[in-house]
């Protein structure tokens, strides 16, 4: 074999191996560590839910989905949409159809919903989405939703300080989180990880605010991605829905 066959073969060999090495260490993808799903306000149909016609407290996904089967509506989205107590109330503000269900908490406890800042996840009359810090947030009576939790994740584009990065604080986490144009990102990590690193993942997607909804009794149905969680024990739900008939 002559020295250019053998060049040759020789820089074959080191690009297989380079590239074998490099698809090796290749860091896996958000999508093996997190579903998400990202609503527009302004085309899709998007509603707290707690309470059906009944009074009755819906309380899992699938019973939220079986009343909107009767009503034509598809489900297409859900996922608990917040921190509640013993009797599935909401802990913490909760807006519903403009109507002030239950007021804004801004007590010093306990937990997660108090690790301060906490904030409210709100959306307009007009449709617009909102996350801020529940010392900044005002109801003007202008609000469609609303729904207190905490902590915050993500505050004017920096993780909460409270967070620490390769903390073995572990958890199944969901959360919600403003993109730059203004659409709703909402996400749960299918593995347990730590506060920083969920945080981190609104961060990276251009979030300037984001809000932690929930941890180990967290759910979501998204058929569409093929992930259909669809029991629970809920307060307030959060549900996309699309009209059947409608193509």
């Amino acid at each position: 074999m002559n020295s250019n066959k053998i060049f040759l073969s020789t820089t074959l060999l080191v690009l297989i191996t380079t590239g074998m090495l490099a698809f090796a260490q290749k860091p896996k993808s958000d999508d093996e560590h997190f579903l998400s799903y990202i609503v527009d306000t302004k085309k899709q149909d998007i509603k707290l839910y707690w309470k059906d016609d009944r009074q009755e407290i819906f309380k899992s996904i699938q019973n939220l989905k079986s009343w909107l089967d009767k009503k034509h509506k598809k489900l297409v989205f859900a996922m608990n949409a917040g921190m509640y107590k013993k009797d599935n109330s909401a802990q913490g503000l909760f807006i519903e159809n403009q109507k002030l269900v239950t007021a804004l908490d801004t007590t010093s406890g306990a937990g997660n919903f108090y690790l301060k800042p906490n904030g409210v996840f709100y959306i307009r009359v007009d449709n617009l989405p909102f996350i801020c810090t529940t010392s900044k947030f005002i109801n003007n009576g202008k609000l469609k939703y609303a729904s207190q939790s905490g902590p915050m994740l993500v505050i004017d584009g920096q993780i909460h300080s409270a967070f620490k990065e390769g903390s073995t604080n572990l958890n199944i986490r969901n959360g919600v989180g403003i993109l730059p144009d203004n659409r709703v990102v909402f996400a749960m990590s299918k593995t347990e990880m730590n506060f920083y690193d969920f945080a981190n993942f609104f961060k990276k997607m251009g979030c300037k605010n984001a809000l932690y909804l929930d941890g180990l009794v967290s759910r979501a149905y998204l058929p569409e991605k093929n992930w259909k969680q669809t029991d629970g024990n809920f307060g307030v739900i959060i549900g996309v829905t699309a009209d059947p008939r409608q193509r």
